[in-house]
């Protein structure tokens, strides 16, 4: 099973830059995007529905902005869009597919970098969806949750760690989140299980030359349960070409999708 998660923040900037030609010949068997930044309805082109690929996208009210998509080679089960709860279906911000065994979901967790009012209600965010993981652990099925957490775990997971402190994604409380998702809850960080090297990001800002200098953030996760957790067999970020200010990444599972 091999599963691709990319943020790419316009998914008509990302095709314009090659995302697509290169999502093809990746051969997953999933793959989960954010921020699509568009309506299904002007993605009239096929390009956006890749030939061999069963596609959902579920859009945020607000044009342009947010919104999700999930593309499976396997027919799923059973598609669902949001979790029950406004911030997180108004905003385009939760799609999952159900497949025997398995759930994927693609999961575009908000920022709360533009103002202590949207950190607080990212916080608000992460409590609520902590809890609907709690639920998902406890069915009787793996569930591997892709995407954008917006959220740094761990000093190895960012270049500027002190001085970043303050800023959303990056504050004590978003690293005793995914504290307790890992330690309390139970999920396991699918590419730490392969690669505890530092250095090793995902997003970096579009100032200061910091993608060339590598001066990023590891903000792109693969959260799984723990019945996948001695499946993971290999885990890369793709930078070799740029199709947004995320690097998509591909986690490879020993696991069937049926």
């Amino acid at each position: 099973m091999r599963i691709i998660t990319a943020n790419v923040n316009g998914i008509r900037a990302a095709e314009r830059k090659g995302f697509f030609d290169w999502m093809k010949k990746q051969r997953a068997d999933v793959i989960c995007i954010q921020e699509t930044k568009a309506q299904e309805h002007q993605l009239d082109d096929t390009i956006f529905y890749p030939k061999g690929y069963h596609c959902y996208y579920f859009d945020a009210e607000k044009k342009g902005y947010s919104g999700v998509a999930i593309y499976c080679k396997t027919k799923p089960n059973k598609v669902t869009t949001g979790l029950g709860w406004p911030h997180a279906d108004s905003e385009g911000r939760w799609i999952q597919a159900e497949f025997d065994g398995v759930t994927v979901a693609s999961l575009y967790l908000p920022s709360g970098s533009s103002s202590p009012e949207r950190h607080q209600n990212k916080l608000k965010f992460m409590d609520r969806l902590l809890e609907d993981m709690r639920g998902m652990k406890r069915k009787r099925r793996e569930f591997v949750i892709c995407g954008d957490f917006n959220v740094v775990h761990k000093e190895i997971d960012i270049t500027n760690w002190k001085s970043n402190q303050k800023n959303s994604g990056c504050t004590p409380e978003d690293h005793a989140w995914v504290d307790k998702a890992l330690d309390e809850v139970g999920y396991v960080d699918a590419f730490r299980e392969v690669n505890k090297k530092s250095g090793e990001y995902t997003w970096w800002s579009n100032r200061g030359n910091a993608r060339a200098n590598n001066v990023g953030w590891r903000i792109d996760y693969q959260l799984v349960t723990p019945g996948l957790k001695g499946k993971v067999k290999k885990a890369s970020v793709y930078k070799e070409n740029w199709f947004s200010d995320h690097a998509p990444l591909t986690i490879d599972y020993d696991f069937e999708i049926k």
